[in-house]
């Protein structure tokens, strides 16, 4: 396990995060069912993202590294040229790959396995389990078919109307990959928006899709054309700089080609309507996605109240902005992210419980938690608890505690974000030595 000891320091630069996560994962298995060639470039680095490409290639699929800026050439195989994998297909810690992979492995006429680490064993499947089946696929798992490893029989699918009881982006997009195989249309009614890049996508290579509302309906097309992809710079990877920005007492931070797609930029929402003093700037569209760069610089944050339709839009920085609450004035409430209970940990007890070994005054709701803003923390031995996002938050932690504060399973945040460590310590070093130039996504 390794230790990360972190430092407050002032902070300054342009941070130029990885590839998002949620598009890279969409823009590989989407363009493997295409008929054709398609680049995608700025893929993550990250280990959830490398599992999505294991498994693909274990389909059959031929993915080669494209050159020096993290772009991928997939030759597409079409929709039904994937081949029946020779192996289980592991998934690692990557709940998108395996949600997804279900609703792509579902249309299939072979049989395939799909497993995951311990953390990925533990979380639930039964949410894409039960509509995958009423859409006629043969699907089995453990503890009633609730988890992992998944045994997966499909092909035969038919279109149904399903009511989904959270909003999901995971569980919509499994269920519009396995559409796409099913005869007549599919139709799915949200309770909330979720993140929408699978749609943006599937409209770009072909496929009809209809919105009401928050109801959304695919037709099933017999080819997806090759989707060429520049993969913006992750805004859940961005949120850490941006809390940073906003606490530090000294800080000015730019994050550089940033995805801002509204059913994503909920963090920025909350951020500014708790007083961060934030910029966007070079607003434009690159690949269906908008693009821009963020600039924060210290703030003085009031405390809010966070739930309804904002929550599905920033469920991945919560533990983040609950950061950040710790140095707002009043009181902050979450509520409606019960979803952070099953993620890589307990998000909502393993947020609480750290913080609060940094002196945070914080308390867990049964949805989510309840902050009292004191400005001040300080540095103490904490743990990631194997979670990527607790491990970056709490080393963004270090920097606005007095003190110093080890982060225990530091190594978690390469899940995500495999540069972040070194990202924090070269914005530090930028704020000192100004205008000096470092030559990496940090300048």
């Amino acid at each position: 396990m390794r230790q990360q000891v972190v430092a407050p320091a002032r902070l300054s630069g342009v941070v130029r995060p990885p590839g998002d996560k949620s598009i890279s994962h969409r823009a590989a298995m989407l363009n493997a069912l295409a008929t054709g060639q398609a680049r995608v470039t700025n893929y993550s680095a990250g280990g959830d993202c490398a599992s999505t490409l294991r498994c693909l290639r274990a389909l059959g699929v031929q993915v080669q590294a494209g050159g020096g800026d993290g772009s991928l050439v997939i030759e597409g195989v079409g929709l039904h040229g994937l081949r029946e994998p020779s192996d289980v297909l592991d998934v690692g810690n990557s709940g998108t790959t395996a949600r997804l992979l279900a609703g792509l492995l579902a249309g299939q006429p072979f049989l395939s396995v799909l497993t995951g680490d311990r953390s990925l064993r533990s979380r639930p499947m039964d949410r894409i389990v039960r509509p995958l089946r009423e859409m006629g696929a043969q699907v089995l798992g453990r503890e009633g078919d609730s988890r992992a490893p998944l045994v997966i029989r499909g092909g035969n699918l038919r279109g149904i109307e399903y009511r989904m009881p959270v909003a999901s982006a995971q569980v919509k997009s499994c269920l519009l990959i396995a559409g796409l195989y099913a005869r007549g249309a599919t139709t799915l009614r949200q309770p909330a928006p979720s993140r929408d890049h699978t749609e943006r996508m599937l409209r770009r290579m072909g496929v009809p899709l209809r919105e009401d509302g928050l109801a959304l309906t695919a037709e099933p097309v017999e080819a997806l054309m090759p989707l060429d992809v520049r993969v913006p710079a992750d805004i859940s990877s961005a949120a850490y700089w941006l809390v940073a920005g906003a606490c530090h007492p000294d800080g000015r931070l730019t994050v550089a080609d940033v995805g801002i797609n509204p059913t994503r930029a909920g963090i920025l929402e909350a951020l500014q309507a708790m007083g961060a003093r934030a910029t966007i700037a070079h607003r434009r569209e690159e690949g269906g996605e908008e693009v821009a760069d963020v600039t924060v610089e210290t703030s003085r944050l009031q405390g809010a109240e966070i739930g309804g339709e904002l929550v599905p839009r920033l469920i991945d920085e919560v533990p983040v902005l609950a950061l950040a609450a710790c140095f707002a004035r009043g009181t902050t409430v979450i509520r409606g992210a019960a979803e952070l209970r099953v993620k890589e940990s307990d998000r909502i007890r393993t947020t609480v419980r750290e913080l609060s070994r940094l002196g945070a005054h914080i308390r867990e709701l049964p949805d989510g938690m309840e902050v009292h803003g004191t400005g001040k923390l300080v540095g103490a031995a904490v743990q990631s608890h194997g979670d990527h996002r607790l491990a970056m938050m709490l080393g963004i932690a270090g920097l606005l505690a007095q003190g110093e504060t080890e982060v225990r399973g530091a190594e978690a945040a390469s899940v995500s974000y495999p540069g972040f460590w070194r990202d924090l310590e070269r914005v530090a070093q930028g704020a000192r030595r100004a205008e000096a130039a470092v030559p990496s996504r940090v300048e």
